[in-house]
This record gives C-alpha cells, sequence and structure tokens, in this order.
C-alpha cells in the first residue's frame, strides 16, 4: 500500500479511552454534563457582556471573545469525542481530522494571544487608570483583537498542511481522542525531526512569547500595586487581576506540557487527561472564574433576572 496515498485518503481510527471500556461509559456522562455547563456558562457571559451597558468596556469585550473561543474551542472536538464514547465507532473521516486539527491548533493560539491582549488591558487599568479608556479606545480593543484571531490561524494554516502531509506508511490509529498535532506527528514513519524542531518555533512565538508578555505586565501591575496607600485600593486591584490570573494560569500549564515537547515519549494516558482538561474543564472553568470573583459581572446576572421577574409580574 503506497503511503503517500494514506497520508490523504480514508479515515482514521481514534482510539481514545478504548482500552478502558468501563472508563469510557463514565466519561461519557462526565464530560456530556460538563460540555452542557461549559455552553451554558459561555454563553450567559456573551449574553450578559452584550445586554448589560454596565459591562460595555473593554474588559468585557476581550471577555466576550474568550467566550466564544471557549465554546467553539470545545465544540471542535467534545461532540466527536462523545460520539466514540458512546459507541464502537471510533472513526473520524479524513476532513473531519483535518478541520479538526486546524480549529483546535487555531482557537489555541488565538486563546494564548487574547490572553496577552487581556494582561494589557489590565495593566493599563491599573497602571495608567486616569488614561484608561482614551488609551484602551474601540479601535485598539478591535485590533488587538483581530490581530489575535488572525495570528493564531496563520500559525494553524502553517503547521496543519505539514503536519497531515506526513506519510504514514497505511497507519491511521491516532493514539488520541482528537486530531491533535503530537498525536498525529507521531504517527509518522519518517524522522520527524526537523517538523518538531519547526513546531518548537512556532511555540515559542506563539505561545511562550505571549506568556513573556503576561509576566512582565503582571510584574508592573504589582508593582504600582504596592505603591497603592490604602488596603481597599490594593484589594480592588488585585481582584481586577486576580480571574485573569487564574485563567492564565490554568491554560498555559496545560499548554506548555503539550506542545512545547510534541515528540515525547511520556505517557500517552497522561498526555490524554491533560488534553481534556484543557479541552473541557479550563473551558468549564472561566465563565465560574469570572462570575465568583466579579462583582460587576454577578452584578448584571441579578439585573437580568430581576428585571425578567419584574417583566413576568407586569
Amino acid at each position: 500500500m503506497d503511503g503517500t496515498n494514506d497520508s490523504t485518503q480514508g479515515n482514521f481510527i481514534l482510539l481514545g479511552f478504548s482500552d478502558r471500556p468501563q472508563l469510557e461509559r463514565i466519561l461519557f456522562v462526565v464530560i456530556l454534563v460538563a460540555y452542557l455547563l461549559t455552553l451554558v456558562g459561555n454563553t450567559t457571559i456573551i449574553l450578559v457582556s452584550r445586554l448589560d451597558p454596565h459591562l460595555h468596556t473593554p474588559m468585557y469585550f476581550f471577555l466576550t471573545h474568550l467566550s466564544f473561543l471557549d465554546l467553539s474551542f470545545t465544540t471542535s472536538s467534545i461532540p466527536q469525542l462523545l460520539y466514540n464514547l458512546n459507541g464502537r465507532d471510533k472513526t473520524i473521516s479524513y476532513t473531519g481530522c483535518a478541520i479538526q486539527l486546524f480549529l483546535f491548533l487555531g482557537l489555541g493560539g488565538v486563546e494564548c494571544l487574547l490572553l496577552a491582549v487581556m494582561a494589557y488591558d489590565r495593566f493599563v487599568a491599573v497602571c495608567k487608570p486616569l488614561h484608561y479608556l482614551v488609551i484602551m479606545n474601540p479601535r485598539l480593543c478591535l485590533g488587538l483583537v483581530l490581530v489575535a484571531w488572525g495570528c493564531g490561524m496563520a500559525n494553524s494554516l502553517a503547521m496543519s498542511p505539514v503536519t497531515l502531509q506526513l506519510p504514514r506508511c497505511g497507519r491511521r490509529s491516532v493514539d488520541h481522542f482528537l486530531c491533535e498535532m503530537p498525536a498525529l506527528i507521531r504517527m509518522a514513519c519518517v524522522n520527524t525531526a526537523v517538523i518538531e524542531g519547526t513546531v518548537f518555533v512556532l511555540a515559542v512565538g506563539i505561545v511562550l512569547s505571549p506568556l513573556v508578555f503576561i509576566l512582565v505586565s503582571y510584574g508592573y501591575i504589582v508593582r504600582a500595586v504596592l505603591h497603592i496607600q490604602s488596603a481597599s485600593g490594593r484589594q480592588k486591584a488585585f481582584n481586577t487581576c486576580g480571574s485573569h490570573l487564574t485563567v492564565v494560569s490554568l491554560f498555559y500549564g496545560n499548554i506548555i506540557y503539550m506542545y512545547m515537547q510534541p515528540g515525547n515519549s511520556s505517557s500517552q494516558d497522561q498526555g490524554k487527561f491533560l488534553t481534556l482538561f484543557y479541552n473541557i474543564v479550563t473551558p468549564l472553568l472561566n465563565p465560574l472564574i469570572y462570575t465568583l470573583r466579579n462583582k460587576e459581572v454577578k452584578g448584571a446576572l441579578r439585573r437580568m433576572l430581576l428585571g425578567n421577574r419584574e417583566v413576568g409580574k407586569g
């Protein structure tokens, strides 16, 4: 069988957790519930941010995009995972695999850059509060978001075709629950040192560079907060940044482990569960982090709920 033809034809088999049938049943229920909660939570954040005039600020403009990203990110792979967990059919078409890889890489890259944009927003809010609305004007906010989307998708356009075109010599079994780049690279029957090096360089650009920018921004933020005299002022500044820092920690902890060492030989099961956490738990927690820690969002939710009750009474 010609290996080059196999690179562009036929279905892939997503092995996922098929070696543990009992675990599959448990995972199906847990992931389905988590996915539904993720849809509800992130949709709520988007609606509240758009409908409540008090939240028409740069911070919530970026948060709306983060929630939309999380919705898209989980939907790019979780429905396929649920389908595979619920039966014996573990296949995914070549086209489906290509779309999944492109979206997973692209949306992940956009989120890295968007978190850096949100860090800059917090830096301006804390370090230059009097000029905040002038600096973070609608034109700049839209421009920053468009750059994040453009660079993230461009990175995916560069890496997805190269990964899919690697010779696999008839291999169709992906030792993962989705068409993820490290898993597809491991399927190749040729030396992948060059592509792994390219992935590492691009990962530095789209993963580590935003992280460095985030850390530098928070260095300035901490220095500014320490100069605030009142304890209540310091607490307010930390609360403003706490939610974003929590999201950054959850997101980057997993993505660096997976994509800065794409060809590693670490435990496959560990990689699957880390990807699952990164793909469903983080998007599920993001709305909770922003609502539980944020008085403005909780206030907007109350206004929406009370308004609906008042309309019902009328």
